[in-house]
This record gives C-alpha cells, structure tokens and sequence, in this order.
C-alpha cells in the first residue's frame, strides 16, 4: 500500500514538472521599465492581491460551514427550524460585494486619469512627439519635428516624454508596448494619445493585440531606448543616408503585407494625415486572403484612395464581374431560363 502510493505521489510529480517545463517566465508587464509602466502594475498587483483576499475568505467560510455543520452521530435527526430569511444577512452580502467593486474601481479610475498625462516629475520636460500609424500588417512612425519616418521599428530617447499620437490607415490596430506603458487602440480617421518614458537605454517589444485578420500575429516591432546624444546621432544619419518616399511607395506599402524595417528621410504627413476625419481610406479589401478563394462582396466605397477621379470602376468591375457569375451559376443551376411558369 505504501509502494502504491509513493509511486502514484512520484507519478504526479513528474507530469507536474513536465507540464510545467513549457512554461516561459517571461510576463514582460511585472518588469517595467518605465514610470506609466509601473503604474500599471501597481494597479495589477492590488487587484491581484484583493481578489486573492476575496478568494481566502470565500474558501475559507465554506471550509468552516462544510464542517461545522457536517452530519454527526449526534444529530442524524436533526430538522432545522423553519426561516424566513435575515435582513441583516442579505444587508451584509449585499453591501460586501459593492465594496469590492467600489475598492477596484476607485485606483482604476485614477490609474486610467494618471497614466493619460505626462508622467510626475517629467511635467518640465518638452515630450516628443510621434505619429503612429498603423497598417496591415505593419507599424508606420512619423517625427513630425524631425522629418523622418521609420516602419517596424521606432527609436526613442531615455528619460524624455513620448507623445505618441495614434491613428490607423484602415481597420482598427491595438498599440502595446507591455515593458513601457498600456494599450491604446488606432482608428482611421480619429486620435489617440499615449504617453510613455523608457527609464534607461534597451530595446523593448511592440505588438498589435487586436484581431483583425490572418497577419496580426506578426505585425510586432522593436522599440529602442536610447541615450539623447545616441537617438541625436541616429536622426542626423538618417536625414543624410536614408532615401526619400514616394506617395506610390507610400500606398504601396499600405496594401496587406508583411515588411521588414525601412527608414526614409521625409514622412507621409506631407501628402495624408489619416487621423483626419475628411481624410480618404486606405483600405484594401479586394486583396484579402480568406483562404477559400472567394474575396466576397466587394463594396462600393466613393472615399477610397484609389477613386483619384472620384469613380470607383475598378470596384464597379469587379462587382459586375461577381454579380455576372452569380447569375450565370444561378441559371446553370436551374436548367436556364424558363418562361410561362
């Protein structure tokens, strides 16, 4: 008996370390790296550590109830007194959980205030400011004050305010920098504002969280962290080495694509700011893999880039094109057509 369960005992131990070894220690949000970050997992650990307070206490008056009120040999005939309920206990389980609620709520709200201003302590510093647009599948970063304009990756100085303002070419993106601040999502023809400061010089891992086709899942870029004589050296560089855009370049690279880093020495600012709500919109839908090989319907969009003249024929063809097939499948179908039914 004692063999059987040493062994059984041995047996769950090693599936527990096999199960266990796939796990990665690396949950980048309990390592910040800077002061919006930190304020986010202060935030977390509370939460963390009141629901844990709730769940003891939960557990253990039903530990206390199951045995108290167990069924002993002294009274297996027992019939409780008939109730007719206790307003104190109803007031009580009541007014518990609203106060769980307001005690989330309270540093939640102020965390959400605090961390859409320019952190404490760096309220004297002149913040940078960078456009973030976002694309499928890749991340576009405009310096409107320097001129220049990096894609996948973006270059920040340490211990200086970021401003990023974000907006998106076509569907909706969600921006998140885990080890430096939280998560902001980009729309086409609208703002957001986020606010960052890297502490010291590293490199940090950008990514979209928001679904939003087959490609999201590799649309991440790299943040770097730099010294301000380092990031000052960098943007003087890419003013002299790093060549100019194109507008056809431009929508181009914002057809659905994966695309690895590029660096020019001009922004697309010049020709569309796409937080702008009378701004076109850059999407693409024809050129959507849906894996079946059937696109879908096509619809007309008078504000798409591509309407230079204000027409959408290309769209129209198409539509025309798919509505034709339709038909002529519709008719196969049925054995042609037939008249006097």
């Amino acid at each position: 008996m004692k063999k059987s369960k040493l062994f059984l005992v041995s047996l769950t131990s090693i599936m527990a370390v096999l199960l266990l070894s796939g796990c990665e220690n690396n949950m980048v949000v309990f390592n910040p790296e800077g002061p919006i970050a930190r304020q986010i997992l202060e935030l977390i650990n509370f939460s963390i550590a009141l629901m844990l307070l709730v769940t003891v206490v939960v557990f253990g008056l039903f530990g206390f109830i199951v045995w108290k009120y167990r069924e002993r040999k002294d009274n297996l005939d027992y019939e409780p007194p008939e109730e007719h309920g206790s307003t104190v206990l109803e007031i009580i389980w009541t007014v518990i959980p609203i106060l769980i609620i307001v005690a989330l709520t309270i540093p939640t709200v102020k965390t959400i205030y605090a961390i859409d201003e320019i952190p404490k302590g760096y309220e004297n510093k002149e913040p940078l400011v960078i456009n973030v647009t976002s694309a499928d599948w890749k991340w576009i970063f405009s310096y409107p004050e320097q001129g220049i304009e990096t894609v996948n990756y973006v270059n920040i100085p340490e211990d200086r305010p970021i401003d990023f303002r974000l907006t998106s070419a076509g569907t909706m993106q969600s921006f998140w920098i885990p080890a430096l601040a939280g998560q902001k999502y980009t729309m086409a023809k609208a703002e957001t504002q986020l606010y960052l400061v890297a502490d010291n010089p590293g490199s940090y891992v950008g990514k979209n969280t928001n679904f939003n086709g087959q490609g999201y899942a590799g649309m991440e870029f790299e943040v770097l962290s730099q010294t301000q004589k380092d990031f000052d050296q960098w943007i003087k560089d890419v003013k002299e080495t790093a060549p100019k855009m194109t507008l056809e370049e431009y929508e181009k690279m914002l057809e659905p694509s994966h695309l690895g880093r590029k660096t020019f020495s001009n922004t697309h600012l010049e020709w569309v700011d796409h937080s702008d709500p009378h701004s076109k919109n850059y999407t693409n839908p024809e050129m959507y893999d849906r894996g079946h090989g059937w696109p879908g319907k096509i619809f007309e969009d008078k504000d798409n880039y591509k309407n230079k003249d204000g027409n959408n024929d290309h769209l129209n063809h198409e539509n025309n094109e798919d509505m034709n097939h339709k038909e002529s499948e519709t008719k196969d179908s049925h054995g042609g057509d037939h008249s006097g039914h």
